[in-house]
């Protein structure tokens, strides 16, 4: 049997500089290729992911996520009104901190306050600003990268000096692999998410089309400053029971509880492209968005709006350590974090 070109491409991983932050530092984005021909590319500010072009049935190419075309873009976003984290890996603690405090061994813990009152994504400068290391690749059939960044003790007033991987891969089945591990020197919190905004027809156009499905029977109950009160509201009869497929709504920034590792599925009909989202992780925070305000273009010129792209935040519950009945995001000294999550693309 004689096998169609696209099969015949190679797994591949080629880097280039991407940029220079403002103090001189480089920094080097990766293509990844699989045997399919999908590519992923990640660039090591922010462990962000910057494209990842999907072949679909007509034979294009598709960029299905939102991104910008120049370094100095996704540096100058974090000081619009609300930064979008593009791509980016957030963390030390993804999500909303109430009052930007926290109680850990009986001690009581002041953060940085960025949004309002409140800490979020990890603060000021959290990992979405750093600049990551390549520690290791592989172009084997499965290809992948890994990238590491040690956060100082009391960086952004989080204790603990707190080493954190992420490795992504990109399997033959046409799976985006996202795995974090961290350890720590001493107990502190942590939670760790992917922040790609989604859009199977491509990044230049909106979701509303799109259909979605939520692996969810209740969500978070949130004040007016979207910090969790510690209540569950169930989807039973509720405008986001996306149990079945459903129009993906126009606004959502919502905390959804976990059923399984089954997470949500996104669905192009204009593609014929299906995203399926599997986690380890408790819940997963869906938002749409993508809004940058006018002030800065996207990548290829696209104006992004707020209907640009869908984001699936795969994490523990925000507000988690003030919550006891929450899931537990303290990492003990010696014990180690681990999150998985697998972004699926099938041709329908």
């Amino acid at each position: 049997m004689i096998k169609n070109n696209i099969s015949q491409i190679t797994s591949s991983i080629n880097a280039k500089l991407f940029g220079f932050t403002p103090d001189g530092k480089e920094v080097f984005c990766y293509a990844i290729t699989n045997s399919k021909g999908t590519e992923v590319s990640i660039m090591t500010y922010g462990a962000t992911i910057t494209s990842l072009k999907i072949p679909v049935v007509n034979g294009e190419k598709i960029d299905v996520v939102l991104g910008f075309d120049t370094l100095e873009d996704y540096i100058n976003s974090y000081y619009l009104p609300s930064p979008p984290y593009f791509g980016t890996t957030v963390g030390r603690f993804a999500g909303r901190i109430n009052n930007a405090e926290f109680s850990l061994n009986g001690e009581r813990n002041f953060l940085n306050k960025n949004h309002g009152e409140h800490n979020l994504h990890g603060g000021i400068l959290g990992f979405s600003r750093k600049l990551w290391k390549v520690i290791a690749t592989s172009s084997e059939e499965n290809p992948s990268i890994t990238l590491e960044y040690t956060s100082k003790n009391n960086e952004e007033n989080f204790p603990g000096e707190l080493t954190v991987q992420v490795t992504y891969t990109l399997t033959s089945a046409n799976e985006l692999k996202v795995s974090f591990t961290a350890t720590t020197s001493e107990d502190t919190i942590v939670n760790l998410t992917q922040h790609s905004y989604f859009n199977l027809d491509g990044h230049s156009n909106a979701v509303s089309n799109q259909k979605l499905i939520i692996n969810s029977e209740k969500i978070l109950e949130t004040n007016d400053e979207l910090i969790p009160t510690g209540k569950f509201i169930s989807l039973k009869n509720h405008p986001f029971d996306f149990a079945e497929a459903k129009i993906c709504p126009t606004s959502i920034d919502n905390t959804f509880v976990l059923e399984d590792k089954n997470a949500a599925t996104l669905i192009s009909e204009i593609n014929k492209l299906q995203l399926s989202v599997t986690t380890n992780q408790p819940a997963v925070h869906i938002y749409v968005g993508g809004n940058c305000f006018d002030k800065i273009k996207g990548k290829e010129n696209a104006n992004y709006h707020p209907k640009s792209g869908i984001c699936f935040e795969t994490q523990n519950f925000p507000d988690a350590p003030n919550h006891a009945h929450f899931p537990s995001s303290i990492l003990k000294k010696g014990a180690q974090y681990n999150h998985n999550t697998t972004f699926k693309f099938e041709n329908l």
